[in-house]
């Protein structure tokens, strides 16, 4: 087997590990999911998983780390497509809740799970949300001083519209009354309405 092989099949199994964990800490909670129930759902001995993760943790952290670092770029990537707040925002709402609707297992994890995890991993979570939300209420100053949003309170407003995406995670399940195309369509409607647009 050459390197390049061996590390290739490395690289899966850790992905394997990484799937079988979030549907874990999604059915049964980070503390109520064992690395047995990781290992056996990935299709692997209990001690493969210590051969490619240090910890339960590590993975929940890793899991965490991703969906942060992948919510960044896409509210990034959202914000930067215009120049005019209203259709930065509608963008941003849209692509933020169709995400968190069409990944909402792994959203959910995320999400509410983090509390679980050790000071240090938890200070570099915070750092990635404090970008998040620094990235949204940014986009609502522009919107504010472009003479396009009127908010009572543009900080409240910032983090209202952050949670209507996040909370998805939490009652949206697939075949369910809404896609993830509408909720996304409505959401950004409902977005322009928290940050009271001009008509």
């Amino acid at each position: 087997m050459t390197e390049q092989t061996a590390l290739s099949r490395a690289e899966t199994s850790r992905a394997r590990l990484l799937e079988a964990a979030v549907t874990a800490f999604a059915e049964k909670g980070f503390h109520g999911t064992t690395t047995r129930d990781i290992a056996s759902a990935a299709g692997m001995s209990p001690a493969a998983l210590y051969v490619h993760h240090k910890s339960k943790e590590e993975l929940l952290y890793l899991i965490s780390k991703e969906g942060h670092d992948d919510t960044l770029r896409l509210i990034r990537g959202a914000i930067a497509a215009s120049d005019n707040p209203v259709d930065a925002l509608r963008r941003v709402v849209y692509d933020f809740a169709t995400h968190h609707a069409r990944d909402h297992v792994g959203a959910r994890v995320i999400n509410y799970e983090i509390g679980a995890l050790t000071p240090d991993h938890l200070a570099v979570i915070r750092r990635l949300r404090r970008e998040i939300d620094d990235e949204i209420r940014a986009l609502v100053a522009r919107g504010v001083d472009a003479g396009e949003f009127h908010p009572r309170d543009p900080r409240l407003a910032a983090t209202a519209l952050l949670s209507l995406g996040i909370d998805l995670a939490r009652w949206y399940r697939e075949g369910g009354r809404w896609t993830p195309d509408q909720i996304g369509k409505e959401y950004a409607d409902m977005a322009l309405d928290i940050v009271a647009a001009r008509s």
